[in-house]
């Protein structure tokens, strides 16, 4: 089962998205964050992250992808 310790987190419209180190570090490198660590392309970031890391996430990117945002 995914665990939440260790994790880095971005911020997103409704909450915060918890990453693996690989899913941070591809993050960053693709520049999905602005400088408040805020992502706004959130359709790009759920496309960028683990399975891992869209289990742990999965009732927030439910409730973003149903919100019509």
């Amino acid at each position: 089962m995914a665990k939440s310790a260790g994790r880095k987190t971005v911020s997103v419209s409704r909450g915060l998205i918890m990453l693996c180190d690989t899913c941070y570090d591809q993050v960053m490198v693709d520049k999905l964050t602005d400088h408040k660590n805020f992502v706004a392309d959130h359709d790009n970031l759920f496309d960028t992250i683990c399975v891992g890391c869209t289990d742990i996430n999965r009732p927030l990117i439910d409730d973003m992808a149903g919100s019509g945002e």
